[in-house]
């Protein structure tokens, strides 16, 4: 498939200590009927990281610090063609969310709920790397799984 055939995006998993470890952002999206993460497709001519913060301060209200890189996503979008996904992680800086046509709901949950929350198993893989990165460096509430079973 050419290049021009791709759908380039970037987003972010907005991070904060909580009383349970460290909680992120999922967000519903009623187009789609699922849970997802912000994100949204490069503008022309526009840089990856920058991208990233449009997107998460349009779609959520929130404006963000951007954080590491976390994995780059891959798959076929619900219209069949090829998308990339550059994530990162991101810390809250100011803002409020209002729900819109993008999202309707936004929900700050533990790493654990978030994982199971989430529709798609590639956003799946970018929580698991921040969630990695955060008990690496002993943030997290420890004992809890990060992979709950699922049916």
């Amino acid at each position: 498939m050419g290049s021009e055939e791709i759908v380039r995006a970037a987003g972010g998993v907005i991070w904060r200590p909580g009383p349970q470890g460290t909680e992120v952002i999922v967000v519903h999206r009623p187009r789609y009927d699922d849970w997802s993460l912000p994100k949204g497709k490069l503008l022309a001519g526009e840089r990856i990281e920058d991208a990233a913060l449009r997107e998460v301060q349009e779609e959520t209200g929130l404006r963000c610090r951007l954080g590491r890189p976390l994995p780059t996503t891959r798959y076929v979008d619900p219209y069949g063609r090829d998308k990339v996904v550059w994530y990162f992680a991101m810390e809250l800086i100011e803002g409020s969310f209002e729900p819109n046509k993008e999202i309707d709901q936004l929900r700050w949950l533990p790493l654990a709920d978030a994982l199971e929350a989430l529709t798609h198993d590639h956003d799946r893989v970018v929580v698991e790397a921040l969630a990695a990165t955060r008990l690496q460096h002993g943030r997290s509430a420890p004992g809890r799984s990060l992979r709950p079973g699922r049916p």
